[in-house]
């Protein structure tokens, strides 16, 4: 069985509850056909994550204006609005993180698609970032998950061996391209599935 030493986090999605529904299904009245055709068309996940790898907001804004003039209002309010798509922490996962934290077996990093102008509301918003031993914030460095840019920064940045790094993600390619790099993953589905598969590596959670 392999040994693992640490362990990196991806954060929304995993220990963070984002979703841009909770600002457009309140926009649209409750339409969830209107806001799921809006983020699959207008302001997309793709459009996102340019802005995780850097690009400015404003700037985004503007450009998708430019092409979308029917739905400024709505566009505007994507990084407007931007606090209230975040939900509280998973709480489950977060007990996770502790009781791996307070085991002291382990360095836990995390690596995060995120524009480096809104994770600070994160840090504000959630006490537990603080407990990690690093953090790559995708907006910061002009690269995102899953160009192996991003994954060799963190494993470089804090001394981590890829063959005892476990990575954690709720998006399957981003998983395949850390594994890719002979990283090992866990795609992430719900807490309890996470502790099932933690099992795998020897890692028990009480």
């Amino acid at each position: 069985m392999k040994i693992i030493n640490n362990i990196i986090f991806d954060l929304g999605g995993v220990l963070i509850d984002w979703n841009p529904e909770y600002v457009f299904l309140d926009a649209f009245d409750g339409d969830r056909e209107k806001t799921t055709w809006f983020l699959n068309t207008i302001c997309t996940s793709d459009w996102n994550e340019n802005q995780d790898a850097g690009y400015p907001l404003q700037q985004a804004t503007e450009d998708l204006v430019a092409e979308f003039p029917d739905y400024e209002k709505y566009i505007r309010m994507f990084y407007g609005d931007w606090p209230k798509m975040l939900g509280g922490s998973i709480d489950e996962t977060v007990s996770i993180f502790k009781n791996l934290k307070q085991s002291q077996n382990y360095k836990i990093v995390a690596l995060t698609n995120w524009s480096s102008e809104t994770f600070p509301i994160a840090k504000k918003r959630f006490d537990f970032l603080d407990w990690f031993d690093g953090i790559v914030v995708s907006g910061e460095e002009k690269v995102r998950k899953p160009f192996k840019k991003i994954y060799e920064i963190c494993l470089n940045r804090f001394d981590l061996k890829a063959e005892s790094t476990l990575f954690i993600d709720d998006n399957l390619r981003n998983i395949k391209a850390a594994e890719a790099l002979k990283i090992n993953g866990i795609h992430y589905k719900s807490p309890q599935q996470l502790k099932n598969d933690l099992k795998q590596f020897n890692i028990l959670i009480s």
